[in-house]
Formats: structure tokens, sequence, C-alpha cells
């Protein structure tokens, strides 16, 4: 009788118990994954692919305002991937309004290289990040790297696209990833990383980039499904978008598929370490311009400008990077010995101007900047950069921004400057300095001049031309971050000769 009491007494207690669900490790959920791509057996067989894709890239980093819409160019794309040996070679034909272009990129053992035509050149850090993208982050190995990963671990589940999703987490080589796996079909959705990408200058910039790759468009072949489009968002922005229009699994690559020139692979590996933070300062046999007592003009890849004034020393542009600005305030203090830094003037929120704008903000510089820009100059200067840190992220200090809405006078005697907004339609972001005593003029970067000695483009050349108008300044001279010192009467030229 009291066996019978007390194994009531345990059956009701159960039942009261609210019963857990039966959770799924994430070694099994990646199981799954792949099971549900043809296999673990199919995908680990996977050695070779040759894709040939169609799709559009937005340029972020030409595009006139960073919310939005962007410059798009188009590409057609034929790849080739070595999953045994990390070798990636990539052939690009480009397309958009002003430029059709192609190019081949190849990296093989650590080394990469670039063709146009017959000519082969060494190539870029930033292509080995992103062939080792391409290789480690694709669908036929991202659940494979998962799966080996020793700190693999389940986080709670979410809706991913109004989906119920399981979401898993490892990290590769230091790169936390993450996958999305849709909880009906196990199939992945979207993969997710956070990496710093020091190779190129428009993302090494930014410091702690966020990626995340969406996969759709699923089709099935050779009992493999692998999804044909992929959606690119770094930071949130998009990036790009490609689809597959052929696919190849397991071709046979000629054995010369991922050569690599002598002359390429030396070139390539005697500047390896290179990256933008490591640019030197200026540009070897070009060396400064001083136009004017005190106004010194550093030729680069994208100009500087040191400015001495009664009161201290201004900076016109902080391009490319946090290691070059530190280069240029050393070059700063050996030209004006004891002469402190009192501002830094940033032209646009394009790229090359605001690169380097976090070592001034580190040492407690004010900026100068175009006031509708300054929200993603906030942004800027407060992205973490613990992967790669620089001076800001190691010691923080809080922006000291100086907002232009109208003309600005920025100190006294014969180098004050004139700051004024441009205001035109393709140049809304970027203002104009004028050198009232030496009737000199900076143009930020609306325009360059081509080889042929014309001027790209037109439309920016005529409003830089209306905002000298507008303000009734008597130029006689311009420059630019991309032009030396040129007579203002070119410009006026051109336009007549487009009239």
């Amino acid at each position: 009788m009291k066996l019978r009491v007390l194994i009531f007494s345990v059956l009701i207690a159960s039942a009261a118990r609210p019963q857990q669900p039966i959770q799924s490790s994430a070694a099994n959920l990646i199981r799954s994954a792949l099971a549900a791509m043809g296999g673990e057996e199919k995908i680990r067989a996977l050695k070779t692919l040759h894709i040939t894709m169609m799709g559009h890239r937005n340029l972020l980093e030409q595009s006139e305002r960073p919310e939005g819409p962007y410059i798009v160019e188009y590409l057609d794309i034929d790849e080739w991937r070595d999953l045994e040996h990390d070798s990636w070679k990539r052939q690009e034909h480009h397309r958009d309004a002003l430029e059709d272009y192609s190019r081949t990129m190849i990296v093989s053992d650590g080394v990469a290289a670039e063709k146009a035509g017959d000519k082969e050149v060494p190539g870029s850090n930033e292509q080995l990040e992103n062939a080792n993208d391409a290789l480690n982050m694709g669908p036929e190995r991202i659940l494979l790297n998962a799966l080996a990963s020793p700190d693999l671990k389940r986080l709670p589940d979410l809706k991913l696209q109004d989906v119920p999703h399981h979401l898993v987490e490892f990290s590769r080589a230091g790169t936390v990833i993450r996958v999305f796996l849709n909880a009906d079909t196990s199939l992945p959705t979207a993969v997710e990383w956070v990496s710093a990408y020091p190779g190129g200058f428009f993302w090494s910039i930014w410091g702690n980039i966020t990626t995340r790759v969406y996969y759709s468009f699923w089709w099935l072949q050779n009992g493999i499904h692998y999804p044909l489009q992929m959606d690119v968002f770094r930071n949130g922005l998009p990036d790009s978008s490609m689809a597959i229009k052929a696919i190849e699994f397991n071709p046979r690559l000629a054995q010369d598929t991922f050569a690599v020139s002598p002359d390429a692979r030396g070139g390539f590996t005697s500047r390896a370490a290179k990256t933008a933070d490591d640019l030197p300062l200026g540009r070897t046999g070009s060396p400064a311009v001083e136009p004017a007592p005190g106004i010194v003009i550093i030729p680069g890849f994208w100009n500087t400008t040191i400015v001495r004034q009664a009161d201290g020393l201004v900076v016109l542009e902080a391009p490319i990077s946090s290691g070059y600005s530190s280069r240029l305030v050393a070059e700063a203090q050996r030209r004006f010995p004891g002469i402190p830094i009192k501002a830094v003037i940033t032209t646009s929120d394009a790229w090359p101007h605001i690169g380097g704008l976090r070592e001034y903000v580190a040492r407690g510089i004010p900026v100068y900047a175009v006031a509708r820009t300054l929200p993603l100059l906030q942004r800027f200067v407060n992205a973490p950069r613990t992967i790669r840190p620089d001076t800001l992220e190691k010691s923080p200090q809080q922006p000291l921004f100086r907002a232009v809405s109208e003309k600005l006078v920025l100190g006294s005697g014969p180098n004050r400057m004139e700051i004024y907004p441009l205001r035109g339609e393709s140049s809304e972001r970027q203002m104009m300095v004028f050198f009232p005593e030496h009737k000199l003029l900076y143009g930020s970067d609306a325009f360059q001049r081509l080889p042929d000695g014309t001027y790209f483009y037109p439309q920016t050349v005529s409003e830089v031309v209306a905002a000298v108008e507008r303000e009734h300044l008597p130029v006689e001279r311009f420059f630019m971050m991309h032009l030396r010192i040129t007579p203002w009467q070119d410009l006026l030229q051109l336009l007549k000769n487009n009239q």
C-alpha cells in the first residue's frame, strides 16, 4: 500500500512539473544542416568548385550619400576555388555608368596577384582577405568549420525573416562566426562574422566589421542543395548581391589555374605586411610644395596640407588611416617645432577624407566639418576597433566637432582661411577653403584631372565654379585632394568649351 502511494505521489509531482523541451546540441544542429545540404560525406567530398555569377555591388565608398541610394556597378564573374589548397581565382567584368573593365585576381600559397590583359602585377592584402572569406565562409565550408571548432555552442533560438531559426556560434582563427539555421529545413539562411579588414582602404578605417551573408534561391544538383543567391551586408549596409548562373562541383582544374608569376609573387612578398596604416607619408618623387610662406602641400595618394597661422597649425584633410595621420602630425612638428596643431579640416565625409580623423580626435584637436556630415563622423569616431586598436580605441576621447553651415573664418593674418559649404547637387557634403590673401582655393575632392588633360567630371567642375561665383571669391589659383596647383582660368575655359 505504501509503495502504491509513493508511486502515485511521484507521478503527480512529475505531471505537475513543466516538461522541458529536448534541446539539440549545436553539433547535432550542424549535422542536421549538413544532412539537409546533401549529407556530410558529399559536402566533405567537395574539393574544387567553378562558379559563374552575375550581380551588382553598391559603391558604398563612392556614393554621394551614406544612407543611399547608392551608385551601382554590375559584375559578371567566373570563380574557381581549390578548397584543399586554399587557392582562389576570380575573373571579373565590371560595368557602371562611367567604366567598363575586366580584371583577374589569383590567390595561391598566401600570395595575391592581379592580371589585366597580359600584364600581371602583385595583388593586395584585400584580395587575400576576400579569398579567405570565399574559401572559409562559403556554404560548402562553413558548416564543416563549425563542426571542427572546439568552442561550437548553441545560442537562443530567434526569428529571422519572420521564420523560426536556430543559432549557433563558433570561432575560427580568432574570428567569431554565427550561423542561422532554418528551424523547418535545417538549411543555413545566413552566416555572420566580425572581423577587421586592414588590407582595404575603405573597410580598414571602420575597425570591427560585421559581415552578414544571406543564402537564398536554393538549388538541387548532383544530390547537393546549394544557394544560388548570396546577399552581403557589412555593418548593416547593403554591399552586394550575387546570383549563380552555373556551378560545377569537383571540376578538374588545369595545373596552372592558380599559377602566379615569380615577379608578381616576389613583389607581393616584399610588401605583404603593408596596410593603409603602414603607408609612408607623401609620395616618392613628389616633394612638398609651398605656394605661400607657411602653407605646405604634401602630395600623396591623397594630398594633405599644413597651414601655419599665428596661434597654431591647421591641417587640411585627414586621409587614409590613423597611422598616416600620426606621420603627418610628426611632419608638422618637424617643420614647425613647438607649434601646436589647433585644428583639422575635413572637407568631406567620404572615406579618403576622414580615414585618419580618429588620430586627431584622440589628441583632442578640434575637427571642422560640414554640418550635415556630423552624424556619419560621429558614427565613425564611435566605431569599435578592438580587433586592431588605434590610438583613439586605446585612449578614448570625445570629439570636438565644429560644424560649418555657412561662411566661417579660421585664423587671422596672411594665412587666414575662409571655409564655405559647396552646396552642389553632387557635392552637397563637401566644402571649399579659400586663402583670401593669396587668392588660392582648395576645392576639396569634387573632381580630378585625367591624363589627357580633361577634368572628371564637368558636372562637379560647374558646381565648384558656381560656389566661387556665389561667394564672389577672387580666385586665381586652386588645388584639390588629387590636383596640384592650377590656374583658375583652366576651369573657366573648360566650362566655356562645354557650353
